[in-house]
């Protein structure tokens, strides 16, 4: 029996209680026996005095077990990547069939846009048929036959997570490090993950602006999962601009089907790849170091068996079983495209690449409110990099829109959004370091 009182005011006066109460309240969330006005002011509680790592960890824990607990017994290690969220940033999408082509296995259990940032679920949702709602049978039977899934949280997985996240979202609480590490933590956990790396971005992009948010959050990712038995590192990563030269569902999948095919190199996006699944296999035991780690995901790019996994995914999910030779057929296209002058000639200088989120949001390509119907066609194409030099009235991207009255508005964001000067302007560092 849980005495969420006693929970509750302790953290207030600053002194959080034992592990074994924050895990049993955290229990309580799922069973209904802490109400919503306590779990209300638990959040509240947390988000202004903090749990302390062995506070953090408890409540990862307690909401892990609140659901099902995925266990396995494969012949290789279980191994999953988790970014805080981006633009143009697909990198899930090559990373998890290279990983299975090098022998790892990948239960990917994936979210949705938030905010600004896409969502993995729906860039593959673009792909015709396919489903990312899969039982825990058929995903254990998907995961056996091609080593890799990118899924939704299911009904079963962490369910205390889902009422507190709800609770956090109505309360202004969701910015608490101690709860977006719980929150991120106990839902990967539950997959039963044998290694883990977190792709933790920084810049204007990204939820953590600064490079010292970013960090204390990676560092709080790291301890706590570390303190619950799995082996993590996160990547410092920067989102001062688009990962990808697109940002949008559809759109991002073709970017991300030109790496896995080769059509096009995309280095930034095959970079980041190649780092994190290296880190990833030698966490697995798959790599001796870092090195050996990034040659051997680049071998899988390189020889197409990435792309063979990804195909045979898409197929288990109920997408096209020819969708890696005709991607292109396959996926949909906006029926409006409409180029966005630059204001001035020289060089750009900067992205607000928030604001390109945003803009994507209000052309249906995101969610304005949870339930809103998803366009995976719209985004932008063609987006210049920082340090590109253009001339005034060159295009600087490229508006997919649903119709004219979207490209115009997207069209006037897209402009606000970018600083041309004199230069010379050079891009940040894509990787910052490690926690």
């Amino acid at each position: 029996m849980i005495d969420a009182r006693a929970v509750i005011a302790a953290i207030r006066a600053g002194t959080p209680p034992e592990p074994a109460a924050i895990r049993a309240f955290a229990l309580g969330l799922a069973s209904g026996a802490v109400s919503d006005a306590q779990a209300g002011a638990f959040a509240m509680a947390v988000c202004l005095r903090g749990l302390g790592e062995a506070g953090r960890v408890a409540l990862t824990l307690g909401m892990r077990d609140s659901g099902a607990v995925l266990a396995w017994d494969l012949p290789g290690p279980v191994l999953d990547k988790h970014s805080t969220g981006g633009i143009g940033d697909a990198v899930s999408i090559p990373l998890a069939p290279a990983l299975a082509a090098c022998g790892a296995f990948v239960p990917m259990v994936s979210g949705r846009g938030l905010g600004h940032t896409g969502g993995t679920l729906d860039k593959l949702e673009s792909i015709p048929g396919l489903r990312t709602a899969i039982a825990p049978a058929a995903l254990r039977a998907q995961i056996a036959a091609t080593g890799c899934a990118i899924v939704a949280a299911s009904a079963e997985i962490a369910p205390a997570d889902r009422r507190l996240y709800a609770i956090r979202d109505v309360t202004a609480t969701v910015e608490s490090i101690d709860l977006i590490t719980a929150s991120i933590l106990s839902k990967k956990l539950a997959a039963g993950l044998g290694g883990l790396v977190l792709d933790v971005k920084t810049g204007s992009g990204a939820f953590m602006a600064t490079e010292r948010e970013a960090r204390d959050l990676a560092r709080a990712l790291v301890a706590t999962a570390r303190g619950a038995g799995c082996p993590t590192d996160a990547c410092i990563t920067g989102m001062d601009a688009p990962l990808l030269p697109v940002a949008g569902n559809a759109l991002e999948i073709a970017a991300s089907m030109e790496v896995l095919t080769g059509a096009a190199p995309h280095p930034a996006l095959r970079q980041l790849v190649e780092v994190l699944g290296g880190r990833l296999l030698v966490l697995g035991g798959l790599a001796g170091d870092d090195a050996g780690g990034a040659a051997a995901i680049a071998r899988a790019l390189d020889s197409g068996r990435a792309a063979e996994v990804f195909g045979a995914m898409v197929a288990h999910q109920g997408g096209p079983a020819d969708f890696v030779a005709r991607w292109r057929a396959h996926l949909p296209v906006a029926p409006v495209q409409a180029a966005v002058p630059a204001p001035a000639g020289g060089v750009i200088e900067r992205w607000d690449t928030r604001a390109l989120g945003l803009a994507i949001v209000a052309l249906g390509g995101g969610r304005a409110r949870e339930g809103d119907a998803i366009d995976h066609r719209v985004g932008l194409a063609g987006i210049l990099p920082v340090g590109a030099r253009v001339a005034s009235g060159e295009p600087v991207a490229i508006v997919h829109a649903a119709d004219e009255a979207g490209a115009a508005r997207a069209r006037q964001a897209v402009e606000a959004a970018v600083r041309v000067g004199p230069g010379p302007a050079a891009p940040r560092p894509l990787i910052h370091g490690w926690v």
